[in-house]
């Protein structure tokens, strides 16, 4: 290689170094000029983009606020401008471009946002619905069935009760069952009774079973006819005195007449009452016993009238008692009642038990559970899902992270802290079981705001035309560079005054807000 070559090689190597470096620090240059062009218009919480400031800071965790850019906001040409929002305070807003008092832009709104939303729909930052503790449940597809709970009072069944009266008049001359509460066997002897009526009975018994004996070999069949039929009726008039047949058969062996005759007890059961004692003179009127079967009971219990259309007749119930601990008796609903209480506003109902063992005693009170029809495939929540408030009954579903929708249903029974839901919600849906009282706070304000913006816009009377106009005046005045500086410092100087005078009058300040 020659001394020329290789002076030629170091030029050529000078110039490029010389060129590359010319190149790089042009490129730097450029990229500060368009970085110092770029102002960032405010900073945000990278935790909570509600929070921002006008100037660089730090969260609590030590991390810097991300600077936001007007270009970033800058808004298409195809996306139609509702209004303007102040960025420090959301309750102020303008038709037209401003700035708040510490120079921020406001933050424009644009009709896609709340044209695809329903009315009250929230959106909240993943960060706060974690501070609030919002939790949620997924809505299921499944069987419920209602359980009614009402206090019982067990009573007689009327069905087995009865009441004893004489059938003659006469009095008492002995009394065998003479205790309430003493049980009595079917056909046992209640009590003696002398009456004239029976004894002038049985003489004429006797009369005819004598003239039976008499006349038994007449060759004449009508007279031996006639005298078996008065033998016949007046036995079957004893009989329908209540005279035992044993008294009877004992009447027709000894042919002697008793003085007191016997009343025995036609059903068994519990002496609940005694109407008559030794001695007494009694007549048909007078009621001798009152007994009652206890090996069935009733039990009587007020249902209301918001549960009255989930009982029907057949429905399985199972009784508590305090007096028989850890034991459950089991019934069946026997009657509805077809009238209410008036006092009470309830319906009562009864229930049949079966009291072999008799420890159901009439007059205790009991905890009744009456299992109604089971609704199959029900849409089912949890009950505290539902807000009802007046007349309306809603819930709030899930639509993405941080985004609620406020939705109206139509509910069906609850049991066990689940509710079916007959209209609104579909199975699979998300919605939310606890805070979503803040929730549907937040929510009412959205859509309280909203027809606010909209009644303010309809007597304002906005039109297409209107923001043509303004904007074919914002062109003019850009237009001209003296125009644009004047109108620019003319902002700058109204703008602050106004934004501070109507900050400090409404009573709210940006601090506040956050």
């Amino acid at each position: 290689m020659n001394k020329s070559t290789l002076l030629i090689a170091v030029l050529m190597l000078g110039i490029g170094i010389g060129t590359g470096y010319w190149l790089s620090g042009n490129s730097s240059s450029t990229v500060a000029v368009t970085e110092q062009d770029k102002k960032p218009l405010f900073y945000r919480d990278p935790m909570n983009p509600s929070i921002t400031s006008p100037v660089p800071a730090k969260d609590s965790m030590g991390m810097d606020y991300i600077p936001v850019y007007a270009d970033e906001d800058k808004p298409s040409s195809e996306r139609k401008i509702l209004f303007y929002r102040n960025p420090m305070n959301p309750s102020v807003t303008s038709p037209v471009p401003a700035k708040d008092s510490m120079g921020m832009d406001y933050v424009p709104v644009y009709a896609d946002n709340e044209a695809s939303e329903v009315a009250g729909t929230v959106k909240i930052d993943p960060v706060v619905v974690q501070n609030i503790g919002v939790r949620t449940a997924i809505a299921k597809q499944e069987a419920i069935s209602r359980t009614i709970r009402a206090v019982g009072r067990v009573d007689f069944d009327e069905e087995s009760m009865a009441r004893f009266h004489p059938k003659v008049e006469g009095w008492i001359e002995e009394i065998r069952v003479d205790k309430t509460g003493q049980n009595v066997a079917k056909d046992d002897i209640l009590l003696s009774i002398y009456s004239p009526k029976l004894v002038s009975t049985q003489q004429e018994y006797l009369l005819a079973l004598n003239n039976l004996s008499a006349l038994s070999k007449s060759q004449f069949d009508e007279i031996r006819q006639g005298a078996e039929d008065l033998v016949r009726s007046s036995r079957e008039r004893l009989e329908l005195l209540d005279v035992p047949e044993h008294q009877i058969q004992e009447l027709e062996q000894t042919r002697k007449i008793k003085k007191s005759l016997h009343i025995h007890s036609p059903v068994a059961g519990t002496v609940i009452r005694i109407g008559s004692r030794q001695g007494q003179y009694v007549t048909p009127k007078t009621e001798l016993y009152m007994m009652v079967d206890l090996s069935q009971v009733w039990v009587y219990a007020d249902v209301y009238e918001y549960e009255l259309p989930w009982v029907k007749l057949g429905d399985e119930v199972e009784m508590t008692l305090a007096s028989v601990p850890g034991k459950t008796f089991k019934g069946s609903l026997d009657y509805i009642y077809p009238y209410a209480e008036s006092k009470t506003r309830t319906t009562k109902v009864r229930l049949v038990f079966d009291n072999r063992e008799l420890l159901l005693r009439p007059d205790m009170f009991a905890e009744v559970s009456i299992q109604s029809d089971t609704l199959n495939n029900a849409v089912i929540v949890p009950a505290e899902s539902v807000i009802r408030s007046g007349s309306r009954t809603q819930v709030f579903v899930v639509r993405g992270p941080g985004k609620f929708e406020p939705r109206t249903v139509k509910l069906g029974i609850e049991s066990s802290g689940q509710v079916a839901v007959l209209e609104g919600v579909a199975a699979g849906e998300e919605v939310v079981t606890s805070a979503q009282f803040l929730v549907d706070s937040e929510s009412k304000l959205r859509e309280a705001t909203a027809k606010m913006m909209d009644a303010l816009n309809s007597s304002k009377g906005i039109s297409e035309d209107d923001s043509r106009s303004v904007e074919s005046h914002k062109g003019m005045v850009h237009g001209s560079e003296e125009m644009t500086d004047h109108s620019q410092m003319e902002m700058d100087g109204h703008t602050d005054m106004e934004m501070s005078e109507q900050i400090d009058g409404s009573g709210h300040g940006v601090h506040d807000h956050d």
